[in-house]
Parts: C-alpha cells; structure tokens; sequence
C-alpha cells in the first residue's frame, strides 16, 4: 500500500546534504502507483528523482513524489541492442550493467549520480559523450491529463545540458522509462576528451574495451570530485561557457594559457573550471559551503551544514569575479528549488 508520510527531512535524498524538509512524501515504486498519487493529490507536487542535479533552498511545501520505479529490458539485434530502463534506476548502476552486457555507448558516463529518468532532462554528458548520442526515446506520464507520451529524440530538442523538460513542457510530464540503443559489436570508443587517452596508457591498457574506458572514467572522476556521500555536492555546478571564436582570440591573448575546445566553426569552449581556478576559488570556503580543493567546477557542503541559499551566496561571488576578469557570464547547471 502507497504510504504518504509527513514532514519528513530531505537530507538523505539530495546529493548536496541540505537539510530541508518536505510538507508530505511518498516514493513510488511502480506506474500504477504514480498515477493513483497524481489522481489523488490536491496538493501541489515536486517530483524527485536521484536529487543529485539540484540545490535546495527551503523546505519544500508540496507532495514530494520519490521516483522509486526499477526495471531494465534489452531487445538486441545483430549490430546493436535497445535498452529500456524504468525512471527510479541508479544512473551508475545502470551503466555498468550495460558494461556487463558488453553494450556501447555511455561507458564514458559512468560514475554520473543520479537516476535513469532525470539523464534525458539535463541531457547529461561528460567526457565527449551526451546522452543525446545514445537516446532513442523515453515514456512520460502528462501529470495533469494523466496520459503517457513518447519522446523522440527530435522531438526532446537536446542541446548543451538542456531538453523539451527544463524549457517548453517543464513540470508538465514526469518521465517513467527511457530507451537507449547501444552497440553490441564495433564499439565507437571516445577517448579524445580529457585525460581518458593518459589514463589508459598510464594502465598499460593495449586493446581498448568499453570496460576500460569506464573504468578510466571512474578513475578520474573519483580523483577529482567528491564523493555525495561523504562532501555533500552535485557534481559540476556550472555549465562551461561557449563563447565566440572573436571573442576567445581576444581573451587567448591575455591568457594564452587557457585551455579550451572547438564546438563549431565560430564557437569555443571554455572549462569554467579553469576560469574559477584562475579566479583563486580552488579550496574557498563560504560560511558552511565552498569550493572543492581538487576541482573547482564543484561547489559542496563543506561542513556538512550548509545551507542552499549558503551555496546560492557562494555561486554568486564566482559568477561576479568571473564576469571581472574575464567578461564571461557564468551559466549555472544545477536545478536551484
């Protein structure tokens, strides 16, 4: 039976560890049981999945509806395999599952926290992987007509960290499955992007497999970002700027140092990693919150008591100092509540 509880604290369910509290919550653990929530409820609803892509700052007056739902599926064919898994999957597990089943595609997304269903939202990448590469389609429920509807991959409008669901629909539909097509032979490695190429010859690794790479991922993320359970974070808090190529030929003369990568003809990115390094942010503290010491990209809970509004706070003195020396508007990437 579908339990609704009371004031309970959503600490244990952001990756960031702030301490705030929701008025009602359940967590769903199957569709029928979130369709009944929505024909229920009168109240208004905040929908949660991982929590690992958002900053909360108050406490949180609605229904909060925990996306619990587990279930993967594979129909393969000869050159490649579609894969469908429910909402409520651990992004990670998820990845080495398919690892496992010596499927290609989104090896270099691994170590990713978060859920299946909240991947296509941010259309989350790393690594010179996104998850538009690899999306066919996902299942949502409308939360008002309580109609289900597919998404094609045209029709999400993916772009940089960026979908249909955070701009034109948003809050309209609660995703409930999402299908991938994965190679099943003649894996497309990436490994151009970052230090994924040093980090397999520093392992002597000869033939590359799709293990290798997300191995290689995991390697490198776990020695530069936090892990949740232990600093309280949500991964890269800001997006990396793109910029136009006039304008990055004027900063690479002042700074013929920073890093960058073509994204067109016409446009460059930036790490704003590096911007914020360059900035003196690296190991900053902020009240309670502040800036990783080993990759700047990272805001956490530095003592574990920090408040959202702390974080928001420390954001703001990052985007104010890089906008100063650099004349480059900080875009933040996390969902701020």
């Amino acid at each position: 039976m579908l339990e609704i509880f009371n004031n309970i604290s959503l600490k244990p369910y952001n990756t960031f560890g702030v301490d705030v509290t929701a008025e009602q919550f359940c967590s769903i653990t199957s569709n029928d049981d979130l369709v009944t929530v929505l024909k229920q409820n009168k109240k208004p609803l905040f929908v949660l999945s991982g929590g690992s892509n958002m900053l909360l700052t108050k406490n949180i007056e609605a229904l909060v509806v925990h996306i619990n739902t587990k279930g993967i599926s594979v129909v393969k064919e000869k050159e490649y395999a579609l894969v469908t898994a429910k909402a409520g999957e651990n992004w990670h597990d998820f990845v080495q599952y398919c690892i496992s089943e010596d499927l290609g595609g989104i090896e270099n997304l691994s170590l990713i926290p978060g859920c299946v269903g909240s991947s296509p939202i941010q259309n989350i990448g790393a690594y010179g992987v996104e998850i538009k590469d690899t999306f066919v389609s996902c299942r949502a429920l409308h939360r008002s007509t309580l109609k289900y509807k597919e998404f094609s991959n045209e029709a999400c409008n993916f772009g940089y960290r960026d979908s249909i669901f955070k701009t034109s629909v948003k809050n309209e539909y609660i995703i409930t499955e999402v299908t991938f097509k994965l190679t099943t032979k003649n894996h497309n490695f990436k490994t151009a992007y970052g230090a994924i190429q040093q980090e397999l010859k520093s392992r002597n690794i000869g033939n590359i497999t799709i293990k290798n790479i997300a191995d290689a991922v995991i390697n490198i993320r776990k020695s530069k970002l936090p892990d949740p359970s232990e600093i309280g974070n949500s991964g890269s808090f800001f997006k990396n700027p793109v910029i136009s190529k006039v304008e990055f030929e004027q900063l690479q003369k002042k700074f013929p140092e920073m890093p960058f990568y073509p994204v067109s003809e016409t446009l460059i990115k930036i790490p704003a990693g590096w911007l914020i390094d360059q900035a003196n942010f690296k190991g900053y503290s902020y009240k309670n919150a502040g800036v990783h010491e080993n990759q700047a990209l990272v805001l956490i809970n530095k003592t574990g008591k920090a408040t959202g509004q702390e974080v928001v706070e420390l954001s703001a003195l990052i985007k104010q100092k890089i906008k100063t020396l650099f004349n480059i508007e900080l875009e933040v990437e996390v969902n701020i509540f």
